[in-house]
């Protein structure tokens, strides 16, 4: 049995988990509940507490702790060295240091983006592919790459920040000081922004402008809202592109999309995939496929367990 922690910027998921990648018990507690001025790591060890004496798990029993966080990790030293979002008291947490003090367990930490991709490699739509992309759209854009079989984490384990390449150079400026970041356009803020923009053209007034949310959006296009559908369809187009250039640089079997948007196969999914279909380059489309994720929140847990399997095996 592994212990899987998945920390969110406003929640944490905590898992047993078995050598299969199957949860036997999982529980979700609150970390934003004062605004984060107890440190998220102190809520976060409180919360493992409660979880292993409520479902009375005896140590003994398991063999790691696998931690998905938030922000960008040192995967060699499970430390956080950098933050995206508003979490205070987050930024250089000895994750990995401070959970084996207590534990005695091998604990290994890595981004949540590329937990999302681990799990799904492992139990979820990416089994048997050596060779995928996940990309999760929220509120920002995250991603991860499996290349060979292996997670792509780079020299201190920060690869894969999809959200922060460039796909307009003359574009909108974006939160880490950089120009055109995929995630200004390919977000589902992104989206809500472009749908706000135009408010005045959508004839809802009935529907207050600072309430538009991503599940208002797709009901209007199933209400044949045309503004909207169009506005949808040019974000699409704009995740799209981004698609093709990782088609073209890291030649996936499999693309994963992650995120509450995913949920939309006909309204997103086909429409999405049907682009980049067509516009990469005729052997990077041979038999890709591109697919909503399977695992929903279950996903970092799941991975976070994985990646611990296989960093003791190595060990």
């Amino acid at each position: 049995m592994y212990l899987g922690i998945d920390i969110g910027g406003t929640a944490v998921k905590i898992g047993q988990v078995t050598e299969n990648g199957e949860i036997i018990v999982s529980n979700s507690y609150d970390v934003a509940f004062d605004n984060y001025d107890t440190p998220i790591f102190n809520t976060v060890k409180n919360a493992i507490e409660i979880f292993i004496n409520e479902n009375a798990i005896e140590l003994k029993n398991i063999k790691g702790i696998g931690v998905s966080a938030t922000g960008q990790v040192n995967t060699t030293s499970g430390k956080i060295i950098g933050v995206g979002g508003n979490i205070k008291k987050w930024c250089d947490t000895e994750i990995k240091k401070e959970l084996e003090d207590i534990y005695n367990l091998n604990t290994t930490v890595v981004n949540d983006a590329n937990c999302m991709v681990l799990g799904e490699g492992w139990v979820g739509k990416g089994r048997g592919y050596k060779n995928i992309i996940g990309v999760t759209i929220g509120t920002g854009v995250g991603g991860g790459i499996v290349v060979d079989s292996k997670i792509l984490l780079g020299s201190v384990g920060i690869a894969g920040e999809l959200g922060h390449f460039s796909i307009n150079s003359e574009g909108k400026k974006c939160t880490c000081g950089n120009v055109g970041c995929y995630e200004q356009y390919a977000s589902t803020t992104a989206l809500i922004r472009n749908v706000k923009e135009k408010y005045e053209l959508l004839g809802v007034s009935s529907f207050n402008k600072e309430d538009i949310n991503g599940k208002f959006i797709f009901e209007q296009i199933e209400k044949g809202n045309k503004i909207i559908k169009e506005i949808v369809s040019n974000w699409i187009i704009d995740i799209g592109k981004g698609l093709v250039s990782l088609v073209h640089i890291f030649n996936p079997e499999i693309i994963i999309i992650g995120g509450g948007v995913s949920k939309q196969e006909d309204l997103f999914i086909k429409p999405l995939r049907k682009y980049v279909l067509e516009n990469v380059m005729k052997k990077f489309g041979e038999n890709l496929k591109i697919e909503s994720a399977e695992l929903g929140n279950n996903a970092g847990v799941v991975g976070a367990v994985y990646y611990n399997i296989k960093s003791n095996n190595l060990n």
